[in-house]
């Protein structure tokens, strides 16, 4: 008996080989320190930009190793940490507030392996370092907003239906109006009844007061769309930032985890994460002038604001709807005249306050102011001072076509890019209800890299201590499955870089065991030659043998497991999710490596001679 393996399979196991190598390369690679640029509120990112950036460097006598656009950002690579601090410092000097400019690692992969797709696994906060923030959202205030939004929904209902009334004042969460006479309660009550179905009103005949509650339902529903809001509105935040695999996830009914991997600049991070922006639309003061008005004073009803260039604006002081009344915005082209436009969609009483407005408004302009609560950390005299800076200005001002319904678009756009952002921030631009930062830990680079350090060195000995006793047991088979061990290795690197999957402590972890269920394959398969041999077997048909009855055991073994892996997979969350990926990959590939490599090496060592004896 001959054992080989035809050509193709040879061949084929070959290529598989040869792709992991190819795709675990990446990671050798390491990181540069980077410069991150990102455009924000309508800021292009073209050749200006990079003329920008360069002649900045070159004033201050800093050299970069590599800049270029990458993913909607610019980045600017450098080969010290040092020369990346003054950069930045510089760059958000020199660019202002129209750039988000921020500390980064990115990958050093030459160029030739990125272009094929193969890149380095990510690493998770505890190897990378980085910093966890637990966000608390202030549910009272969604509520309250909720509330005060009410109390102007009701005048104006109120005074279109021509029903007086002599206040409406809250106190608390209920809303209290306060009528003339019975008839006007009467009729105040069955129109409220009909408008505001989701409110639980209670007239008191006697004092002439009807009172409004948000009913338990709705203000679940208020709740709900506040976290789900500022969860898309941090998602949108962080990819300022460029941070590869962040997690950002609901914990509980009103809070919200952020981890960012591998972020050095964490009060930027913090300035980002805690910043409240809103939008407004409101109509342009067109019967005053904004010079007259900067001349001789604000007319009465009106305010004067700046644009992205610095412009002065006159706006009326009247807003008609706000950014938490939006509830879809995305760009695209105006059929009729195919340039670009953005199309909103409101709720129920934005659409409707937003239709009153522009049938008697036709063909006057309106604009989208953009408000942002900001805080800014600064040094003074060796302290660090946080300073909370408001910015408004008006992002975009369109000509009033015709009456707007519940669904409408926004037109006069300079380009495709502009109209991108616009929707952006209409759609996720605003924190629904405000957040405080509960927790902030801070994984420093230095121990993450000695996670990285200790995680691998247990790999390393493990994996050592593994190839001297196998080779010393099992000689030239033991050498074998050594060379099967190691390539099993380089495959569950390069799964797990193909995938992108993100490796933490607890991966490292299923990669060691992995290492042991590696060895345990090859022994079961040996120690079956071995008895093969006893029984007074051939060589060649001892090796069959071993191989085709050891692989039943082999493959329940690693079924089994795998089961459990992916169970944990489904049903975990976090570290052990990442225990359950590597735990699942390194099945596969030692599987692959534990019966098809080592088979193929041993066919070629033993296969097409005769044999006396086998060296195991």
């Amino acid at each position: 008996m001959q054992n080989r393996f035809p050509l193709w399979k040879n061949v084929l196991i070959i290529v598989v080989l040869g792709i992991g190598l190819f795709y675990a390369l990446p990671n050798l690679f390491g990181e540069d320190p980077a410069v991150q640029v990102s455009p924000q509120r309508g800021a292009l990112l073209d050749k200006s930009l990079e003329i920008k950036v360069k002649n900045t460097l070159d004033e201050a006598g800093l050299t970069s190793k590599r800049m270029g656009a990458r993913e909607g950002n610019f980045l600017i690579r450098f080969n010290t940490a040092e020369a990346q601090l003054q950069a930045a410092d510089l760059l958000r000097e020199k660019l202002g507030d129209d750039y988000v400019v921020a500390l980064n690692l990115a990958p050093a992969t030459p160029r030739w392996l990125q272009s094929i797709g193969a890149r380095p696994m990510y690493l998770g906060l505890d190897l990378r370092g980085g910093v966890h923030f637990l966000l608390q959202i202030d549910m009272e205030a969604a509520i309250d907003q909720a509330v005060e939004r009410y109390v102007g929904d009701f005048r104006t209902t109120l005074r279109e239906a021509k029903i007086r009334y002599l206040a409406i004042d809250r106190d608390g969460q209920a809303i209290r109006i306060r009528l003339k006479n019975a008839s006007d309660l009467a009729q105040a009550e069955s129109l409220l009844e009909d408008e505001f179905r989701q409110l639980v009103l209670s007239p008191d005949e006697a004092a002439l007061i009807l009172e409004a509650r948000l009913s338990e339902k709705e203000q679940r529903e208020i709740k709900s769309f506040a976290l789900k809001q500022n969860l898309t509105t941090l998602r949108n935040r962080v990819n300022e930032l460029g941070v590869a695999e962040p997690v950002i996830q609901q914990q509980g009914e009103d809070r919200i985890v952020v981890q960012l991997p591998g972020v050095q600049d964490t009060t930027r991070a913090k300035e980002i994460l805690g910043a409240t922006a809103t939008l407004e639309f409101r109509l342009v003061d067109t019967e005053h002038d904004v010079g007259s008005a900067l001349e001789t004073g604000v007319p009465m009803g009106a305010k004067i604001y700046r644009d992205r260039s610095g412009k002065p604006v006159l706006l009326k002081r009247q807003v008609i709807v706000t950014g938490d009344q939006i509830t879809d915005a995305s760009s695209g082209l105006d059929q009729q005249s195919g340039t670009p436009a953005v199309f909103v969609t409101l709720d129920s009483v934005g659409a409707s306050k937003m239709s009153d407005v522009t049938r008697e408004n036709v063909g006057k302009p309106m604009a989208v102011v953009f408000i942002e609560n900001q805080i800014v950390t600064k040094t003074v005299d060796g302290q660090t001072v946080e300073e909370r800076k408001r910015v408004e200005e008006v992002i975009n001002i369109a000509t009033i076509r015709g009456r707007f319904s519940k669904r409408f678009q926004i037109t006069g756009l300079d380009n495709t890019e502009e109209a991108r952002n616009l929707a952006l921030l209409l759609r996720a631009g605003a924190l629904a209800a405000p957040m405080d930062i509960v927790e902030e830990r801070t994984v420093g680079p230095s121990l993450g890299q000695e996670n990285i350090e200790r995680g691998f060195l247990s790999v390393i000995v493990g994996f050592v201590v593994v190839l001297i006793f196998t080779a010393w047991y099992y000689k030239v088979f033991g050498l074998v499955a050594d060379l099967a061990l190691t390539l099993n290795l380089i495959m569950l690197v390069a799964l797990l870089s193909l995938l992108q999957a993100t490796l933490t402590l607890p991966g490292i972890a299923g990669i060691v065991l992995t290492v042991g269920m590696a060895v345990d394959a090859n022994v079961l398969i040996f120690e079956r030659i071995k008895e093969e041999l006893l029984n007074g077997n051939s060589p060649q048909a001892s090796i069959y043998s071993g191989y085709e009855k050891a692989f039943a055991t082999i493959f329940d073994a690693n079924v089994t497991t795998l089961i459990a892996a992916l169970v944990l997979f489904s049903f975990g969350t976090g570290p052990v999710k990442g225990f359950a990926v590597t735990l699942s990959l390194g099945i596969m590939t030692s599987m692959f490596t534990a019966i098809l490599v080592t088979r193929m090496l041993i066919n070629w060592i033993y296969g097409n001679r005769r044999v006396a004896r086998l060296a195991v």
